[in-house]
């Protein structure tokens, strides 16, 4: 007798709540299959959909270098071998959590103390909010979140723990901020339909907008979070990316100074060095939580998901040098404030313009003149040519739950400078052929323009109205002219 996969596996083996399925990772399967290389496949689709911070690696392999003691699998840190290799405790090692701890601070530049006892490990940002989805919420309640959003929280949040997510939406108008408006609307009406509400989750900076909550935003959510006896999460892995003003604020420092009679019970910070650091592979995620409840329960949950003992101790040792870890801060803002001002630049070279970014890895870039029809629609088939014809992996606005069609995360700290030239070649040919496009079309519709096809036989006239044709550069068949590698 034959069976169905449903018939043999759990709901959640047979179903498709992981949400692979998303425009989002779409473009990095296609990045996957045709990779770009500067030497080898220059022809291939360039990364842009990834936020990974490759700018300062160097920095981390030297002090590597220098300090071959932080290994256990040096001669130099060798003693240390036994103690490590046999670590298992979920509490992770005094010395990380002390570290980690310190570290939290003075990328905060101080205005904020951490205590090591709050620390929970977890196996990277994603583990550490799913496990505050299973802390603070039961299946089918619901967690609240600002407009556009990092598509992989409903994978983290949702997919195992049962809970929802639902969108407070924000709007290009005020480049996106969240406003007690949007705010107080999105849980009435989730409280209308009979959703139980459990929290806020926000990130700070903000995935993808590249922008800080400010100081009186993150009061407001505070002192909301306390009337209504409802969490806020605060995601920070972007708090040390932070490159020009104004200054990062974190919700520690807010709940220190600005609402010290708000009820910490309910505010909950989640942290990584994936992001500040380069260091995904590390996988290192933290839970920081005022509640004392929570913080055991996620520390018992770690046990499902802890970073390796090695790690931990080598990060220990590097996060404890402040002298080295200053100087990475500050140097590694450097390059990414040079390497946004490039992109951004380059981008306004052709007058594609984005939200006004002052962090993180990305920038929230805005083609809404460029899409065939202002819907989601349209949107994805501008995207499909972006991916397919002109190579590049960007993530459309619809992946991020932004209701403004024409909105795209673009990653412009994951590669090198030749890459990062090429890219922008690419998509300054794209644009111009766009917009000689759109002014032939105005100038016909003036009656002003007056064809005539090259006398190079019927092969080449074909070609010529193709590209003349409104509808050939946003077709994923059309003959579009690459830009030149």
């Amino acid at each position: 007798m034959a069976y169905q996969s449903s018939d043999l596996l759990s709901k959640k083996a047979a179903g498709d709540g992981h949400g692979e399925d998303s425009s989002y990772f779409d473009g990095w399967k296609a990045y996957d299959t045709n990779p770009f290389d500067l030497r080898h496949n220059r022809g291939g689709v360039i990364q842009m959909g990834l936020a990974e911070n490759q700018l300062s690696l160097d920095l981390i392999e030297e002090w590597s270098k220098n300090h071959p003691e932080a290994s256990i699998c040096t001669p130099e840190g060798a003693s240390q071998f036994k103690r490590i290799a046999n670590f298992q405790d979920y509490h992770g090692l005094p010395e990380f959590g002390k570290a980690m701890a310190q570290f939290m601070g003075q990328v905060r530049g101080g205005k904020a103390t951490f205590d090591p006892d709050r620390v929970v490990m977890s196996g990277g940002a994603t583990g550490a909010q799913e496990t505050l989805a299973f802390c603070l919420a039961n299946p089918g309640e619901a967690f609240l979140v600002p407009t556009p959003y990092y598509p992989a929280f409903d994978r983290d949040c949702c997919w195992r723990s049962g809970i929802m997510l639902l969108p407070i939406e924000c709007h290009s108008f005020n480049d996106f901020r969240l406003t007690k408006e949007a705010l107080v609307s999105a849980y009435n009406g989730a409280r209308r339909q009979g959703i139980s509400v459990k929290g806020i989750l926000i990130t700070n900076p903000s995935n993808p907008l590249g922008t800080i909550t400010d100081r009186g935003t993150l009061a407001m959510l505070a002192a909301f979070a306390t009337e209504h006896r409802i969490h806020l999460v605060c995601d920070e892995i972007y708090a040390g990316s932070v490159f020009a003003k104004p200054e990062y604020v974190s919700i520690a420092e807010v709940i220190e100074r600005d609402v010290p009679w708000c009820n910490r019970d309910l505010i909950h910070i989640v942290y990584s060095l994936s992001k500040d650091f380069g260091l995904p592979g590390f996988r290192v995620g933290i839970i920081y939580s005022y509640n004392d409840a929570v913080v055991a329960t996620a520390r018992r949950m770690s046990s499902f998901g802890l970073v390796s003992s090695q790690t931990q101790y080598f990060l220990a040792r590097m996060l404890s040098d402040e002298e080295f870890i200053g100087s990475f801060l500050r140097e590694s803002k450097r390059r990414l404030a040079a390497r946004h001002e490039r992109f951004t630049s380059g981008l306004r070279q052709v007058s594609i313009s984005c939200v006004r970014g002052n962090a993180g890895l990305f920038s929230w870039m805005d083609l809404r003149s460029m899409l065939p029809e202002k819907t989601p629609e349209g949107e994805l088939e501008l995207w499909r040519v972006i991916i397919h014809q002109v190579k590049l992996n960007v993530s459309p606005g619809t992946s991020f739950h932004c209701r403004e069609p024409g909105w795209f995360r673009v990653c412009h700290a994951n590669m090198d400078d030749e890459t990062m030239e090429v890219a922008l070649g690419r998509i300054h040919a794209f644009v111009r052929q766009h917009q000689r496009r759109v002014k032939a079309e105005r100038w016909a519709a003036k009656g002003q323009l007056r064809l005539s096809l090259p006398h190079r036989g019927a092969a080449a006239a074909s070609t010529y109205l193709a590209l003349s044709s409104p509808l050939a550069l946003l077709s994923p068949q059309s003959p579009m002219v690459h830009a030149a590698n």
